[in-house]
């Protein structure tokens, strides 16, 4: 047997290209799934419709964040306006308290303008001084709010003299005049009727 002289230069034929695509015509039926493709597809389908589900739920609560964040805002700006209402229009209903240096609660008497300059004493920067044997002075003044019987320490309150629009009135009902210094007999106290060192 002969061998043909020219079979040795052919080229080997070419293996197929993997991963080409063959086209079907229209005739083709295509195959049914695999019972593992419609599984895959099933849990496809399921997690979809978990996350459509979980981003509606992230939506709804930070729309409720949103809301409840404005209608706090709302709220306080309202009791805001409210509280500024109440205190320009109304004036505020404060007790003064006399005390001395180590505020120890005093006799109203003491920080009255009026009883302090008629006996001896003078009013200096919200402070009266009251003479005591040997020279010195002692000082008094109002402690605003707080709380207390004479010869007790003062409970609370401030030493800053309330608004202007504040009505400052002693536990004995005497109307302690703008700015806190001396008391007045307005209100049917016994006290003179002093002038307010601070107004």
């Amino acid at each position: 047997m002969t061998q043909d002289s020219n079979a040795g230069d052919q080229p080997p034929p070419e293996p197929p290209k993997r991963g080409s695509m063959r086209f079907q015509d229209s005739n083709t039926q295509p195959r049914e799934p695999s019972l593992a493709e419609q599984r895959a597809r099933q849990q496809a389908l399921a997690q979809e419709e978990r996350d459509e589900e979980l981003a509606r739920q992230s939506d709804a609560k930070a729309a409720t964040r949103r809301k409840i964040l404005i209608g706090s805002g709302v709220t306080v700006g309202l009791v805001g306006l409210v509280a500024t209402y109440y205190t320009v229009a109304k004036p505020t209903e404060v007790t003064a308290v006399c005390t001395d240096s180590n505020g120890v609660v005093q006799n109203d008497d003491n920080c009255d303008e009026n009883y302090v300059t008629s006996h001896g004493g003078h009013v200096s920067g919200g402070f009266l001084f009251l003479p005591i044997g040997g020279g010195g002075f002692n000082s008094y003044r109002y402690n605003y709010g707080g709380s207390g019987t004479i010869g007790q320490h003062v409970s609370g309150g401030s030493y800053d003299a309330p608004s202007s629009r504040a009505n400052v009135t002693t536990k004995t009902g005497k109307s302690v005049q703008r700015g806190g210094f001396g008391i007045s007999g307005k209100s049917g106290g016994t006290g003179g009727s002093g002038k307010s060192g601070g107004s």
